[in-house]
């Protein structure tokens, strides 16, 4: 009886010492959670230095510092910089007479914002603060010293001018103020051109909820847009064509509407469109936006750290982090998600080559037309086959993850496209034939981008050579007056 006695109080014992650490280990848990924010520095309005925003948020900021990462290569993407133009030759061809036939690498993350801008040759080598063959509206995008400088110059005054001529003031990459206001922390719009498009579909866009905005702070720059040189006399307006909606053919449609064109192909001399990004476009297509994803869930998911939970900005692709984006909605295996995204990527983009190759016939088709002595009546309607084929080729192409964010829609795009580009082809044989030109059109080697570039006739050595003098002698200018201004600004410590 006794020692039955003994073991029920040992017993007894052990229960409450493991119910106490328990306990404990609940309490501070909870101590943990129950974070209170206290700012170590005051961040002023248009304050762009992400490192002082990172005094107060060190957590967010040592994730975003994850950005300069660059060793991740997906089958098709990644953060590493890839020669898109070397992997792929024929979009050489497509840009004749634009500044993508140049240049074109796979974007890296936001951490190197300004400087692959700087970097590009599509920017050119400027030698002097108004020189240069871009205008100031292609930094929109790259910096949040871009609000801090509308709010100093306005809006339009932004928009004038060339690309050098912001040189010096554009030196912090894409982070905290292009997404967050300072005071509250809240997520805010702060591009103009977003909030401009909202109100032409009669939308407003304060009313947009906690969860849209987690997805509309990226649509700000992850979109199709254009430089509108009508809206402002002298300034290039940057303007979502979202007027109709936001298909491949409601954008079509407005720019058709207005005649608008970004260049004129070099060698069809087609008006042609180019597609800067349309991520959003794409992906409020897809099965996720219909469930109520944000672009965060999965590019900027949450994650915990001693006890705190806050988003990740590590903006990175989710086939990195499958655990902490895919996998909280998926109970598949990483591996078989995997293999769902690539089998959607596969598809699209076996498609998606047909199209560039018959685009590339059309291209050189056509120039054969006008070297037999074609007219403009005669070329008009192909012209435009050739300028709506592409479209939907570059609106599929340059939303990168387009194939999985919504693979039915682009999917169809693309078949349009093919349908469109060979309708064009069969009247250019037509022409052709009546031109006395009854053969085939020989397809060009264009096998490596080298060949593809002498094919269209890009000077490269000038082109190399001048962006290295702009490398070598201006941009250490521009970074040396940028650093006696920031020297100059104040942050107030509490």
């Amino acid at each position: 009886m006794k020692t039955r006695n003994w073991l029920l109080f040992i017993a007894t014992v052990v229960v409450v010492f493991l119910l106490g650490l328990l306990a404990s280990s609940i309490l501070e848990r909870r101590a943990e959670t129950a974070y209170v924010y206290k700012p170590q520095v005051k961040i002023n309005d248009w304050e762009p230095r992400n490192e002082v925003w990172g005094k107060n948020f060190p957590r967010e900021y040592q994730s975003y510092m994850k950005t300069s990462e660059s060793d991740f290569k997906s089958k098709y993407n990644g953060n590493v910089m890839i020669d898109m133009l070397e992997v792929d030759p024929r979009m050489v061809v497509l840009w004749a007479g634009y500044g993508f036939s140049k240049d074109y690498n796979q974007g890296r993350g936001h951490y190197y914002a300004v400087d692959d801008v700087r970097n590009t040759l599509r920017t050119g080598g400027p030698t002097g603060p108004d020189d240069g063959p871009m205008p100031t509206t292609c930094w929109t995008c790259k910096s949040p010293d871009v609000p801090r400088m509308m709010n100093q110059q306005g809006i339009a005054e932004f928009y004038k001018g060339k690309w050098a001529r912001l040189g010096p003031e554009i030196i912090n990459p894409i982070g905290c103020a292009d997404c967050h206001e300072p005071n509250t922390m809240n997520l805010q719009i702060s591009r103009p051109t977003l909030i401009e498009a909202f109100e032409r579909m009669g939308k407003d866009i304060t009313k947009a909820s906690h969860q849209e905005m987690r997805s509309l702070v990226c649509a700000q720059c992850h979109v199709e847009y254009y430089f509108n040189k009508k809206t402002v006399e002298g300034a290039e307006y940057l303007t979502f064509p979202w007027d109709n909606g936001f298909t491949a053919e409601d954008m079509e449609a407005y720019y058709d509407e207005l005649e608008f064109s970004d260049w004129t192909h070099a060698l069809s001399k087609a008006p042609m469109l180019k597609a800067q990004h349309p991520g959003y476009e794409t992906y409020i297509t897809g099965v996720h936006a219909a469930r109520g994803v944000s672009c965060a869930d999965c590019h900027m998911p949450y994650i915990s750290e001693g006890g705190q939970k806050f988003t990740d900005h590590h903006i990175q692709s989710p086939l990195n982090n499958v655990a902490n984006s895919c996998q909280v909605c998926h109970r598949e295996e990483t591996a078989q998600l995997l293999k769902d995204v690539f089998e959607r990527q596969d598809k699209i983009i076996e498609n998606r080559d047909k199209l560039e190759e018959l685009l590339v016939r059309a291209h050189v088709e056509a120039k054969k037309a006008w070297d037999l002595g074609a007219t403009d009546a005669q070329m008009n309607e192909i012209l435009m086959d050739i300028r709506h084929a592409q479209w939907r080729w570059d609106y599929a192409a340059a939303a990168h993850g387009a194939s999985f964010h919504s693979p039915v829609e682009i999917g169809r795009t693309i078949s349009q496209g093919i349908t469109i580009a060979q309708e064009g082809r069969i009247k250019l044989a037509r022409l052709l034939a009546t031109l006395g030109f009854n053969e085939g059109v020989p397809y060009p080697d264009i096998s490596t981008k080298a060949k593809a570039q002498e094919f269209i006739g890009l000077p490269m050595e000038k082109l190399i050579e001048e962006k290295e003098n702009f490398l070598e002698n201006l941009l250490p200018k521009w970074l040396e007056e940028a650093k006696k201004r920031e020297e100059g600004w104040v942050v107030s410590y509490n």
